[in-house]
């Protein structure tokens, strides 16, 4: 009797016709832009979180890329920014194959018109003259636009006599439109030089990646030369001067920490930093109450 309470009792199971495997069910699927994986440390995180912390990793504070509007958003007050030159729109003046397509694209993917955004607006209450690229249109590359804005938001600091502030990423030159594009690296160089030379005063801030023609010009001219953390800073890509050299380059090769412990920066700022420390060299240079309408 006991023997029987305790027996192992087989029970069968009647099939559905319903009834599905694990493959035939349904996956659930994820919406796209939900999470995101940090690309240094792997860490999956929401994208809100994420947005929340700054688009910085909150555990290894890797620096994700920002697109034109969030930094202006994360950096000018309110996160206005007074647009010029807004209508200025590459054209394909070499006639190269499939230049034409790929500029609708890139507006299309990016919602902009270019890699660079200028205007004025205000950090910590001074006024400033600003330009902000985007990676995400074509790889942040400098055409005639690129530096054709640039030089006109140059020539507006000076003659309003405003602090200048760019904040820089780029995969460098474009080269689909040549000699044009390399010819903006001398433009903005000589527009930075007149400013300079009449106590202009010029932030350059770069983020990753900034490379080829924009380190090589108008980037690297600042009175100040900051970067966020991580941010790759250079001319030639690691894999080409690896090739060309025929060594393994460091780790931390053209990292913002590497080019400051080399002397190519003057400070590594971290994201949630970066307004306060703008504002204090603002501060130093323009002073309270000092700076009026143009002035």
């Amino acid at each position: 009797m006991f023997k029987d309470l305790f027996q192992k009792k087989k029970y069968a199971t009647v099939p559905s016709s319903s009834a599905q495997t694990q493959d035939e069910r349904p996956k659930r699927e994820i919406p796209e832009g939900l999470m995101n994986r940090c690309p240094k440390c792997g860490n999956i995180q929401f994208s809100k979180e994420l947005e929340k912390n700054l688009k910085v990793c909150s555990t290894c504070g890797h620096h994700f890329r920002l697109n034109a509007s969030e930094r202006i958003a994360m950096t000018l007050d309110e996160g206005r920014l007074f647009e010029i030159d807004a209508d200025l729109i590459s054209e394909d003046p070499l006639e190269f194959p499939g230049y034409k397509s790929k500029l609708e694209q890139q507006k299309a993917n990016s919602g902009l018109k270019d890699a660079v955004v200028t205007g004025e607006g205000a950090i910590g209450g001074y006024e400033v003259v600003v330009g902000v690229m985007s990676f995400d249109f074509f790889s942040g590359s400098m055409g005639s636009v690129v530096g054709e804005k640039v030089t006109r938001a140059i020539e507006l600091a000076h003659a309003k006599r405003l602090p200048l502030l760019l904040f820089s990423t780029s995969g460098g030159a474009r080269m689909q439109e040549s000699i044009l594009s390399l010819m903006q690296m001398a433009k903005t160089s000589a527009a930075l030089a007149k400013f300079q030379a009449d106590g202009g005063l010029f932030v350059s801030v770069f983020t990753d990646p900034t490379l080829g023609g924009v380190s090589a010009s108008f980037a690297s001219l600042g009175d100040y030369i900051i970067a966020e953390p991580g941010a790759i800073v250079g001319f030639a890509g690691r894999i080409v001067i690896e090739q060309t050299i025929r060594q393994k380059l460091p780790d931390n090769f053209q990292t913002a920490e590497f080019n400051l412990k080399h002397g190519q920066l003057d400070k590594v700022v971290h994201r949630k930093d970066m307004k306060a420390f703008l504002t204090k060299l603002l501060d130093m240079h323009v002073g309270k109450g000092e700076q009026t309408d143009g002035q």
